[in-house]
């Protein structure tokens, strides 16, 4: 094997030229493969935060995922029955006894959860007319549940506590109002009833349509203005482990009965899109290393060419062909993994200037620099994707170097 080794150094030693150019296609096609797998898995893992950390990791729903049998469907379940005209029972919507329901889903373990009453209403300021949804809120569950503490401006969830006709809107909505803190707006719910609120607090997460659109007031406020008495549609749970979301959601719904989703079904074509982006990402990047390891083919296959004479003369002195075909893999090795730590280090380089790179957004006043992700994982996976191309491309000139006929060769020579 050392001997072997020598060898193959000095095959490619004697080609400098066409060796220096494979080396840097594959240490340029590791250093992209890099730079463009830690920005789309740093943007990736940018993505999957927000939307796990902002939105609920399960929701419970004042509605059944499937409708209930009719009695006819019931009475005769093997027979031929078709029903028209059914209409559901007009009742005040929401989830029955939710205090009960709620005191079971606390109960369960590594997970938080708030009722929340979700409602639509018709806001007046100085002549002004906007609709926008509220919700009813308890702020010291809802905090634990929601990361909207994180975006007040002014005031926060607590505020509520000191006014009980106390309303949160996002900015968004006051910008339209022109309304600030401490003004009061009248709010007309569906039922008719209209009151008074003052503006405690507010928000600004940097969506339009969520800082336009939400609202908060106290739940028992929300449950008098809309018409729902002691009535929640809605649990929003936050959980220690979010991969747990559909276990412990399908566990819920078996228990109460009420349609209970997870983050994972309610993003399952945002979850699809993301699969589809990183196949190409690394069908693309793939490519790349795939075009490098064509330089690594050219120059062994030139190397057995010019070294024909020398195969036939290491053959005669008792060389066998497994041994000539390890010389020209040792290359296409040494090739694969000079130049992948090469690439390595000029990904690194290409990573951490890319991670310097601000993006600047007029409507986002905080600093944001591109997301990158740093794994080791994908270094090892680019060298290895580097090391297998090197091999491959050497696979072939070396079994045809393995093949030579010394006889014919020297016999030519002569």
């Amino acid at each position: 094997m050392k001997l072997a080794a020598s060898i193959a150094l000095s095959h490619l030693l004697s080609r400098r030229r066409q060796t220096l150019v494979s080396l840097a296609g594959i240490g340029l096609g590791v250093a992209f493969f890099l730079a463009v797998s830690a920005l789309m898995r740093g943007s990736e893992q940018d993505f999957m935060h927000r939307l796990v950390d902002n939105s609920a990791h399960i929701t419970v729903y004042d509605e059944f995922r499937q409708a209930k049998p009719q009695a006819a469907e019931l009475a005769a379940a093997h027979g031929a029955v078709e029903i028209h005209g059914v209409k559901p029972e007009t009742e005040v919507r929401g989830i029955r006894q939710y205090k009960q329901k709620l005191d079971f889903v606390s109960r369960l373990p590594g997970l938080r959860v708030a009722p929340v009453l979700l409602g639509q209403a018709i806001f007046t300021f100085a002549g002004k007319d906007l609709g926008a949804a509220i919700n009813g809120i308890e702020p010291d569950l809802m905090k634990n549940v929601s990361t909207i503490d994180q975006y007040f401006v002014s005031g926060s969830l607590a505020s509520l506590h000191s006014d009980p006709d106390g309303i949160i809107i996002g900015t968004g909505l006051a910008d339209k109002f022109r309304a600030k803190l401490g003004d009061k707006i009248s709010v007309t719910s569906p039922t008719g009833l209209v009151r008074v609120m003052k503006i405690v607090a507010l928000f600004r997460t940097g969506t339009a349509s969520y800082d336009d659109g939400q609202t908060f007031i106290i739940l028992k406020r929300a449950q008098t203005l809309l018409g729902r008495p002691n009535v929640a549609n809605r649990f929003i749970l936050k959980l220690d482990d979010p991969a747990r979301a559909p276990v412990v959601a399908g566990q819920i719904e078996r228990a109460l009965g009420y349609k209970t989703q997870s983050w994972q079904e309610a993003s399952e074509d945002i979850m699809n899109l993301v699969k589809i982006r990183n196949i190409i990402m690394y069908s693309v990047v793939a490519a790349t290393l795939i075009v490098a390891a064509f330089g690594i083919y050219n120059v062994i296959s030139t190397v057995v060419l010019e070294k024909t004479r020398d195969i036939a003369i290491l053959k005669s002195i008792g060389f066998h062909a497994r041994d000539i075909r390890r010389i020209f893999l040792i290359e296409g090795a040494l090739l694969g993994l000079v130049g992948s730590v090469l690439g390595t280090g000029l990904g690194l380089a290409l990573m951490a200037g890319l991670a310097r790179v601000e993006v600047k957004s007029p409507f986002i006043t905080t600093q944001a620099f591109l997301p990158i992700y740093w794994g080791w994982d994908q270094m090892a996976l680019a060298a290895a994707f580097a090391m297998g191309s090197a091999l491959v491309a050497a696979y072939l000139p070396a079994r045809k170097g393995g093949r030579v006929r010394p006889v014919d060769i020297l016999r030519g020579a002569a």
